[in-house]
């Protein structure tokens, strides 16, 4: 028989919880963790503190580090663009469609599946604050792609980091100060906005990628410690980026977001020059163990635990994979996977994981289609590196140097691990067309000079075509500028040319088709003004900021499918035409 003394006192604790709000019958609060991955571009793994380089000081990225699970061997692609498509798909980036840095080639599918996405499809609020690098145009840009908000810009690189234009969703706004400072100060926005629901932070910042700007403060510290220009500059822009991710941390215990917030931060390839990098072979760019492992590091307060080493070799296509399982996501893969989850290393659950092989690609598109190598393949011991048609084999517990190549003794091993990068070449590769018109799916398409092709004398000013590049040297009748296009709005465009000319170019008719429709319009105005003055610490190999004038072409109605928008110079009376930024399409409301 139960006794009615302990019956009474069990209602009277349940009536106290109640009325204190700790029982209650209403849904339970959404305590699904929140999620701030910060990237940045070209920082080395030799960049921080952490890892024994004596010059740069990044105390709090080493706090955050040692506050959770630091990675030993984390590899990412050898350029921008290709890495953040596999992080942000969980895929090898020739799968996405992503082969490059630019010329259309940095961009990814629409159709691939991201990391904003797959948060958002999962009731989170999504933010993207930085450089995105996987396309600009609708339906491939960050608010396509899954983000709510995006603050930052789509190219390769920006030209000006103090006081700039950057594209807020669909318009460009006006900032100030410093860039990282702006996008850290967005992204601290972001989060106490929605600090009351899940949320998906991702800030790829720009920095230390050049051109070569920063404060004062942070450039002469690093002067008086000895060092050239370009080194003070990139130093002086880490530290500035350790102080915004301690913004960042403490802009989440100020909120009271730590304890249920995995933080991420990784970088997008080796260094963007020589300087330390623990002694490792290669810079950005290369296939070499320099080029693609970087750090990464995870903190989860009270799940992961501090001082965790993770061993095993991982990669930027497993991040997809793990946040999706740390976080408990639904997720239907839209695209078959290449990474695996780490979730089960970074719990506690394991400390190993089975050999794989990891394959690295880095190259262009020619006449002939992609290029096969430079190319790698990395095991638990070994890298395999093919270039310059030479094939080279290091034992990378052995010799992490890269010091001596093993080739030439064990040709069994070579040809192992090279019919494995053929195999998987072959595979992740096939979808990639040398064609790749750029999509008109938005009201208003501004058609880069870097998205064009042309003929005759015409060329980029800077000479390879990188981001906010544009043309110079257009002479005759006999030269050209045209751009592929896929039209999935049609309608009545408004075309307008961005250009600068000389006082020869007066009196050129220009003359632009698409189809069997023509305009026709006459340079009127010269416009040549000079490059805009630049607080570059160093000489930098992009292109400098200039002002442009806007020519307008009358309109051309363009139907949904592929088309070529063609123009030429019907006459040129003084053999000079205009140098050509872009050509922007508009369409009614």
């Amino acid at each position: 028989m139960k006794n009615p003394f302990w019956i009474g006192m069990a209602a009277l604790v349940i009536s106290a919880w109640i009325a204190r709000g700790l029982v209650t019958s209403s849904p339970a609060a959404d305590v699904r963790p929140n999620v701030l991955f910060i990237l940045t571009d070209d920082q080395g793994w030799g960049d921080l503190s952490l890892h024994g380089n004596r010059f740069v000081e990044t105390p709090n990225l080493d706090r955050l580090a040692r506050s959770g699970a630091q990675f030993e061997r984390f590899f990412v692609s050898p350029l921008c663009a290709p890495t953040r498509a596999s992080l942000l798909t969980g895929r090898y980036h020739l799968r996405t469609g992503t082969v490059s840095v630019t010329q259309g080639w940095e961009r990814m599918r629409s159709a691939e599946l991201t990391l904003g996405e797959v948060f958002r499809q999962n009731g989170y609020a999504t933010g993207c604050f930085g450089k995105w690098h996987n396309g600009e145009h609708a339906p491939e840009d960050p608010n396509s792609q899954g983000f709510d908000e995006f603050l930052g810009f789509c190219a390769g690189h920006w030209n000006n980091y103090f006081d700039t234009d950057l594209q807020h969703n669909d318009r460009m706004v006006a900032t100030k100060g410093f860039i990282t400072d702006v996008l850290t100060e967005a992204a601290l926005n972001f989060i106490s906005k929605h600090k009351d629901r899940p949320f998906f932070c991702y800030v790829p910042f720009n920095a230390p990628h050049s051109p070569h700007q920063v404060a004062d403060r942070y450039f002469d510290k690093y002067k008086a410690k000895g060092l050239d220009d370009e080194q003070a500059s990139i130093y002086g822009m880490v530290e500035n980026v350790d102080d915004n991710v301690e913004r960042l941390l403490a802009g989440l215990d100020r909120l009271g977001l730590a304890q249920n917030t995995i933080v991420v931060f990784a970088t997008d390839n080796g260094p963007n020059g020589h300087r330390f990098n623990g002694d490792m072979k290669g810079i950005k760019g290369s296939v070499d163990e320099g080029g693609v492992r970087v750090p990464l590091f995870v903190r989860w307060p009270g799940k992961i635990r501090p001082q965790t080493r993770i061993r095993p070799n991982t990669a930027h296509i497993d991040l997809l994979p793990t946040l999706v399982d740390l976080c408990e996501l639904r997720f239907i893969a839209a695209n078959p996977i290449d990474g695996r989850s780490l979730a089960g290393l970074l719990l506690g659950q394991t400390d190993t994981l089975p050999d794989r092989m990891l394959f690295t690609h880095v190259g262009g598109m020619s006449a002939g289609g992609l290029a096969t190598e430079p190319g790698a393949v990395r095991t638990a011991q070994y890298r395999l590196v093919q270039q310059q048609e030479q094939v080279h084999l290091y034992d990378m517990l052995g010799d992490p140097s890269q010091s001596t190549d093993l080739a030439p003794g064990q040709p069994q091993q070579v040809q192992t691990l090279q019919a494995a990068y053929k195999r998987w070449f072959r595979d992740v590769s096939q979808t990639i067309s040398p064609s790749r018109p750029v999509p008109v799916a938005a009201r208003r398409v501004l058609l880069q000079a870097p998205e064009s092709h042309f003929s005759g004398n015409v060329r980029y000013k800077q000479g390879n075509g990188w981001a906010n590049d544009w043309l110079i040297n257009w002479q005759s009748p006999a030269d050209s500028v045209w751009w592929d296009v896929a039209v999935e709005r049609p309608g009545v465009y408004e075309l307008s040319l961005q250009y600068t000319a000389r006082d020869a170019a007066l009196g050129t008719l220009l003359t632009l088709s698409a189809g069997n429709q023509t305009l026709q319009q006459t340079i009127q105005t010269s416009f040549d003004p000079p490059l805009n003055p630049s607080p570059d610490r160093i000489p930098r190999k992009e292109v400098y900021e200039k002002s442009w004038a806007w020519l307008r072409l009358g309109k051309l109605k363009l139907p949904m499918g592929n088309h070529r928008i063609l123009l030429q110079a019907g006459s040129v009376p003084n053999g000079q035409v205009a140098d050509v930024k872009a050509l922007l399409l508009t369409a009614p409301e």
